[in-house]
């Protein structure tokens, strides 16, 4: 008998609103040769350890994603489907798509510079607990305050962490997460938390910035120069 390799199931969330764009809709938005929501799906597409994508879009974006993936030849892509109001919706829709599969990978489609090594390292992290997430140490003082901006503590950096996409789950996991939760969470990793499963950290890095307004559509511009005279993410 020969035994099946676990299956990989992807989940791009990318259904925001861009509020904080005005009037550009970041995830269609340039970025050098190709639009944002192109960088992390090409990556994707040409991991060996993925085998399915579905994509959460904005239902006005639904014609312009399936072109953008008839045109990139993105076969990996199996679903281009409507998100929900809030993050956590669009994901949920997500997983039933993805019942075939045994790990889930969830990331936002507004992070580009999402890497092979971010996806190998985030399935082996998740290996070990079954719900792993791309983090980085934060390097700056973080001051606890009030609602009338006291500072009432100092927190300790040391353990102090910015969570990041890609996320890895145990396609069980993620799934009873969501089932199960009752309240709006900022992340998925917030939600396996809820059933009190571990959650390993893994290595991401500072330049897998979330695009969210102008100044980091140029940061990201920066970046993508830096990586084509040799800089490796």
């Amino acid at each position: 008998m020969v035994n099946k390799a676990p299956q990989l199931g992807v989940i791009i969330a990318a259904a925001g609103d861009s509020q904080r764009m005005g009037n550009l809709n970041k995830i269609f938005a340039p970025l050098k040769n190709k639009p944002l929501l192109a960088w992390s799906i090409d990556t994707c597409q040409k991991c060996h350890l993925i085998n399915r994508i579905v994509i959460a879009l904005r239902s006005d974006d639904l014609e312009l994603g399936q072109k953008l993936a008839r045109e990139r030849e993105w076969t990996k892509v199996t679903d281009i489907y409507p998100g929900g109001p809030l993050r956590q919706d669009s994901v949920k829709r997500g997983l039933h798509k993805l019942v075939s599969c045994d790990w889930v990978m969830i990331h936002d489609g507004a992070r580009p510079f999402l890497t092979l090594n971010l996806i190998q390292k985030g399935l082996e992290a998740a290996r070990e607990t079954g719900a792993a997430i791309a983090a980085v140490p934060v390097n700056e003082t973080i001051k606890l305050a009030n609602d009338a901006e006291i500072i009432e503590k100092t927190l300790q950096r040391s353990e102090l962490w910015i969570a990041q996409t890609p996320q890895m789950f145990k396609f069980e996991i993620i799934t009873k997460a969501y089932e199960e939760l009752t309240e709006e969470v900022t992340d998925d990793a917030a939600a396996v938390e809820r059933l009190g499963c571990k959650v390993k950290l893994f290595p991401g890095t500072h330049h897998n910035i979330k695009i969210t307004t102008p100044a980091d559509l140029a940061l990201a511009e920066v970046i993508v120069s830096d990586v084509e005279s040799g800089y490796r993410l």
